[in-house]
């Protein structure tokens, strides 16, 4: 197959334990995840990592394929060179397993410059933001990217700096965009990076993709017009329950 996605999941959270199989709206978030995913039309096939008993047995009673990884993993990247080591395919895309809103679009958006061009080793997505208290907040990692849509830099704080909060007014304001967090890799690529130690910045922003620029690799930058919601704390939980209650049904069903 050309494309594989993987979702991988793990029981524990710092802000949240084990919100992947909290209830959202009659299922657990993982399941939402797996439904949108599983629509994507780029996708051979869909599996989901993870070294949690309790995780497992609840994905295969929804119908996922589900298998066990390694719980010596510390990363969602190296659960992914676990189970793609041995099949045959040209394109790995990362779904993070508590986006339970994830268009399916989305994962045809962010392979397609991977697919397409052979110089594009790894892709993922930013969607331009709108709330000012997402500019300002640290959980929302922001982006900017070249000319071309290669990323020069993410960070937790806004970027670019603008200077009209002490300088000159009359200056446009800046656009800020978003990082979600979904990513499409070469399987080559994904084994190198995988071999990378962690980069200074890396350690400081807490943010892998770092990892890769600090050691001069590219990283396609597409833009979306969807947003996610992703469940990171209980109060996430809450948002994501009343988004779905308000709406009679998600804009892609």
């Amino acid at each position: 197959m050309e494309t594989i996605g993987i979702i991988p999941a793990r029981f524990g959270s710092t802000r949240f334990e084990g919100k992947l199989l909290a209830d959202l709206c009659g299922k657990p978030v993982i399941q939402h995840t797996w439904e949108n995913a599983k629509k994507s039309k780029s996708l051979g096939d869909l599996i989901i990592a993870t070294d949690d008993k309790r995780i497992y047995n609840v994905c295969k009673g929804f119908g996922a394929k589900a298998i066990y990884t390694s719980k010596a993993h510390k990363s969602g990247s190296d659960r992914l060179t676990e189970v793609v080591s041995d099949i045959d395919t040209k394109i790995v895309v990362n779904i993070q397993a508590d986006e339970p809103f994830i268009h399916p679009s989305m994962i045809d958006d962010v392979v397609s410059p991977v697919l397409k061009d052979k110089d594009t080793q790894m892709a993922t997505l930013c969607h331009k933001i709108r709330n000012e208290h997402e500019i300002l907040d640290p959980n929302v990692v922001k982006v900017v990217f070249d000319r071309k849509g290669f990323a020069l830099y993410f960070s937790r704080v806004p970027i670019p700096y603008d200077r009209r909060v002490n300088g000159p007014t009359g200056q446009r304001a800046p656009k800020y965009y978003k990082h979600i967090g979904l990513y499409a890799y070469t399987k080559d690529f994904l084994f190198t990076f995988k071999s990378l130690p962690q980069s200074p910045l890396e350690k400081i922003e807490k943010l892998e993709q770092l990892r890769v620029i600090e050691n001069g690799y590219k990283i396609k930058v597409i833009e979306t017009r969807h947003d996610t919601v992703g469940i990171d704390t209980p109060e996430d939980l809450v948002k994501a329950t009343e988004l779905i209650k308000g709406s009679k049904q998600l804009s892609f069903l």
